[in-house]
């Protein structure tokens, strides 16, 4: 089994171009997959392995254009699949139903979205939630410049800010867990969908903070630190353990895929979803995410196999215990 997450990614774009060159992808059935970043490494994994299962004989597809970027491809019946690093929201759950679009939910792991700071940082190791609200509300744009005005302890320094763009659904997590509501943030931050550019960002400056999914922190540990947040317990940093007991709050969540219930009658997507929740667990841990139970996986499954339609996360995902998914999809 592979274990670099870059490798994977070399070995699956070397893969695709020797089936290209063969001629033979003119022919292949394609599973279109798009949607959030933090999702990807995971989905990506599982495209490579089960094309290599296949022997070319299915192509895989993944994209990267946000979670509400690929809920509005999913919406209009251009993909198969959306990676979602939340729930499906109200207005996308009504843009789906104008559009004639049915889906099955998915969760499919557990991401410590992780806050992190320059190496050479050494002030703000652990950081409050009430601090990380003043950093990132609204009001603190044009305002909030400088590490000292978040603490007097810490540094006169501007801040440089980095995190995902408006499309990402890291960002709706992050500002409705930190801030009290989806997308109510300030805009003066460097903002990107593709978090290795957040990190270089980091990377590259002392005074910088950014944030982004624990997969990412993970593959760049040595350029970039995590941040323990202190939600009035003492700060905690994310890790499987932090996550399991649920410790880690507000930055823990579950991540998603969802399938278009068309594009299940395709035998071609059937087969990627079952070699998908078969193999999710030991490809969620190669990948540094926290992997759900034996049963969800099952679940899930099952909810493909009977097509079982809907969300039962009714446009939230916060604060989700690893114990209340078993449930909430049972009641499905």
């Amino acid at each position: 089994m592979l274990t670099s997450f870059s490798f994977r990614i070399s070995l699956a774009a070397a893969l695709l171009s020797a089936v290209v060159t063969t001629g033979t992808a003119l022919a292949s059935p394609i599973v279109k997959i798009d949607g959030s970043s933090t999702v990807f490494p995971i989905t990506e994994a599982v495209a490579e392995d089960f094309q290599i299962a296949k022997r070319g004989a299915v192509r895989v597809t993944v994209g990267i254009s946000g979670t509400g970027g690929g809920f509005k491809k999913f919406c209009r019946n251009e993909i198969d699949i959306v990676n979602a690093s939340r729930p499906i929201t109200e207005l996308e759950m009504e843009a789906c139903k104008q559009a004639g679009v049915q889906y099955i939910e998915m969760p499919i792991a557990f991401d410590a979205l992780t806050v992190v700071i320059n190496p050479k940082n050494t002030w703000s190791k652990t950081i409050t939630v009430d601090e990380l609200k003043k950093i990132w509300e609204p009001g603190a744009q044009g305002t909030i410049t400088s590490w000292n005005q978040i603490n007097p302890d810490w540094p006169d320094k501007k801040i440089k800010l980095y995190g995902p763009g408006a499309d990402s659904g890291t960002f709706e997590y992050f500002t409705e867990a930190v801030v009290g509501k989806a997308k109510s943030s300030r805009g003066d931050f460097t903002a990107s969908e593709d978090d290795n550019v957040l990190v270089q960002g980091v990377a590259s400056d002392i005074y910088a903070l950014g944030f982004f999914g624990f997969a990412y922190y993970i593959e760049n540990s040595k350029k970039i630190s995590a941040v323990a947040i202190d939600n009035g317990s003492g700060g905690v940093l994310p890790s499987a353990a932090s996550v399991e007991n649920n410790s880690y709050k507000p930055l823990s969540r579950p991540i998603f895929i969802y399938v278009n219930a068309k594009s299940a009658d395709k035998t071609e997507v059937t087969e990627f979803v079952n070699f998908y929740m078969q193999h999710a667990t030991e490809l969620v841990k190669e990948v540094k995410y926290f992997p759900l139970s034996k049963e969800v996986y099952n679940l899930n499954l099952e909810h493909l196999n009977k097509k079982k339609l809907g969300t039962v996360f009714k446009g939230t995902g916060t604060n989700i215990k690893l114990e209340d998914i078993l449930k909430l999809e049972s009641s499905l």
